[in-house]
């Protein structure tokens, strides 16, 4: 496809400005990856807001762009060779922001692979355990009676927390001192775990005192502070 009218996504969220990316999404961990990745790299973009009150993930609009029904997805009006480009999975998002705006991934080949190494940490650890640790915690799995599933998952978060404080022991951000998609796509979940999941207390996030300090210096960040919004719920 090589204009955005021909990806059936746009009519249900008719872009305004469609030279722009297109961004569809809720600011939820997995969602803000993407707007804070979209507001730290400066690329034009335009948000849609897409309304699980409403079942949009599960339209066949959005099917058409993701059919995993899942968000983050963003549809790029000039994607490589100037074609219309769908992509869905916030990781592999992530990834085509950084090389398409040449920031936040290392230039070199190892540090690129040893970024992208951190992002399949928390595609495949930090972001699926975290989730569980809200749902036996917050959401439906607290009511329960048997605190083995939560407890089972609680351990892996603290584990997960334990490899990232070590990590983070001597340096400021994953990859050191330069801040990188690793850190755009962890720091998100750690943050819901402790605030939004209110988890804080039972993984002891007290006691991994280098997550809490890189955490904090993430959300001083102006883009973060903006991107944790986007899209605005109505």
């Amino acid at each position: 496809m090589s204009d955005l009218k021909d990806f059936p996504v746009t009519r249900k969220w008719p872009p305004q400005h469609p030279e722009r990316i297109q961004l569809y999404s809720v600011p939820t961990p997995n969602g803000v990856k993407v707007s804070i990745m979209l507001e730290e790299t400066g690329l034009p973009y335009e948000a849609h807001l897409v309304r699980f009150d409403a079942n949009d993930q599960m339209s066949p609009e959005f099917l058409s762009l993701c059919p995993n029904n899942k968000i983050p997805a963003i549809l790029d009006p000039a994607g490589p060779g100037g074609k219309a480009l769908g992509l869905f999975e916030s990781g592999a998002i992530l990834l085509y922001l950084a090389d398409k705006s040449r920031r936040f991934i290392p230039p070199d080949a190892a540090g690129r692979y040893e970024t992208l190494q951190w992002l399949m940490f928390q595609v495949g650890g930090v972001g699926p355990m975290f989730g569980q640790i809200g749902f036996f915690h917050k959401f439906a799995g607290k009511d329960y009676e048997d605190k083995r599933p939560r407890d089972r998952y609680v351990a892996e978060g603290r584990r997960l927390l334990g490899v990232l404080n070590a990590r983070l022991a001597d340096r400021p951000w994953l990859m050191g001192d330069a801040y990188t998609i690793a850190d755009i796509a962890i720091f998100p979940w750690v943050r819901a775990v402790v605030g939004f999941y209110g988890a804080g207390e039972l993984v002891g996030a007290a006691e991994f005192t280098n997550v809490t300090r890189s955490l904090a210096a993430f959300l001083a960040r102006p883009a973060v502070v903006a991107g944790l919004e986007i899209p605005r719920r109505n």
